[in-house]
């Protein structure tokens, strides 16, 4: 994973959430209780506090650093929390420069500056593709960012389109080729030291 990886993400989210942004963000994004507004907005999170974890001078080692939060106004248009989420996705692409081969943060195990930005290997419940699906936009990431995560948090996953295995089978979000959703999954953050 690198930093291009995640401006890839970021680009790509923006290419599929940003036209609809006059659309009615109040919807539920796919298949949850959250709008499609409140999850855009979670996803802004991801990167600011993965980033966070990586910039403290004083990192935990068995969870993430608490009490950091990303809180959006609630006037904020659409296009003002994409705005925000990009602003934050910038930051796991530049804290890595600085931060140096040889730090460790912690994200669901101890893992490396490049091993895991969070908003391109997103939760299930909260991520732009429950967005894109609420706001009924049909389009999945390109196949490289997305084979790149899967690569890197997956490596046992079943065989198929990057992003169709990543975003939908490996997270639990539907069905593969005839492989039944799944209703558990861990990714695989952490490197040995």
């Amino acid at each position: 994973m690198s930093h291009e990886h995640v401006d890839a993400a970021g680009a790509a989210m923006l290419r599929v959430l940003g036209p609809p942004t006059a659309d009615d963000w109040t919807v539920p994004a796919g298949t949850l209780e959250w709008t499609c507004w409140q999850t855009a907005a979670h996803i802004g999170h991801n990167p600011l506090a993965y980033a966070g974890q990586l910039a403290a001078r004083a990192r935990p080692t068995d969870a993430y650093l608490l009490p950091v939060d990303l809180t959006v106004r609630p006037s904020a248009s659409p296009a003002e929390v994409l705005q925000a989420v990009t602003a934050c996705g910038g930051l796991p692409s530049s804290v890595p420069t600085t931060a140096g081969p040889a730090v460790r943060a912690w994200h669901r195990g101890r893992a490396t500056p490049r091993a895991s930005p969070r908003w391109a290997s997103p939760r299930p419940s909260r991520t732009p593709t429950t967005s894109r699906r609420g706001l009924s936009v049909d389009r999945l990431p390109p196949a490289e960012p997305s084979g790149a995560v899967l690569d890197r948090l997956f490596p046992a996953a079943a065989p198929g389109d990057p992003a169709r295995v990543l975003l939908l089978w490996c997270t639990g979000r539907g069905d593969l080729d005839g492989l039944p959703r799944r209703t558990s999954w861990v990714w695989e953050a952490a490197l040995p030291d």
